[in-house]
């Protein structure tokens, strides 16, 4: 356990991103919602640098509203990569949505898999409803030989304890926001996210930033309790993949 030896009054505080590896973010500018310029690109990965933080994954979506393809995310990783001069380790995959196209780009490997082992993947849902076939799709992507990785699962109104626990006998893993801790998504996602690291179902972590200024007003909150945030730190300064 992350050792304690005074009052953790925030995220920043507590040192969550010293040495950290953010799992989930939306940094490859232009190509999704999320960072829209190469500079507010640069910007965030300066902001990291400054708190510690060592390896990051950018994950783009891939859906219907951004069919992103694997060779265009490359093309622009290249030329982030080509800007960015700091010390962060920085990897290409993808967030995928579960959606109707999502099984077609699964069996022409039409995806972009995360983990240095290139065999976890990193998918998302609607927040309000799941897949008509989402269980089926879960095994298609057993198949296919991945082992899926859920996003943000604490944001997902429709599930219930027993859907994650489900989900969790079947070998599905868990990426969590940090931010969820403190609110980020109100309540009902803090106290999910509360839950799931109390049961010890949080894999990895991520900051699912799109903006510069989400990540720099959260890590200054406070979570409600520390020992949620012990928990939190112990799973950012071990996650379960590599």
């Amino acid at each position: 356990m992350w050792p304690f030896k005074k009052k953790v009054t925030d995220l920043g505080g507590a040192g969550l991103l010293t040495g950290f590896t953010d799992w989930h973010s939306h940094i490859l500018p232009g190509v999704d919602d999320g960072v829209p310029t190469l500079d507010k690109s640069l910007a965030i990965l300066d902001f990291y640098d400054k708190a510690g933080v060592k390896e990051l994954w950018l994950t783009p979506h891939i859906m219907e509203d951004y069919p992103n393809t694997p060779e265009r995310l490359a093309e622009r990783f290249a030329e982030l990569k080509e800007a960015y001069k700091g010390p962060i380790k920085l990897n290409l995959a993808a967030e995928h949505m579960l959606d109707s196209l999502f099984q077609e780009r699964l069996d022409e490997k039409r995806v972009m898999p995360i983990g240095k082992e290139g065999n976890h993947l990193l998918v998302e849902t609607s927040y309000f409803n799941p897949p008509m076939d989402f269980d089926t799709m879960i095994e298609e992507i057993f198949s296919a030989g991945y082992f899926p990785l859920l996003a943000h699962p604490e944001r997902y109104r429709y599930m219930d304890e027993a859907k994650y626990e489900s989900l969790r006998e079947r070998g599905v893993l868990f990426q969590m926001n940090f931010i969820s801790l403190v609110g980020g998504y109100g309540t009902l996602a803090q106290s999910k996210a509360e839950w799931l690291l109390k049961k010890g179902m949080i894999d990895v972590l991520g900051s699912d930033v799109h903006r510069l200024e989400v990540v720099t007003n959260m890590v200054t909150a406070a979570p409600r309790k520390n020992e949620h945030l012990e928990r939190l730190l112990e799973v950012a300064s071990k996650p379960r993949i590599s």
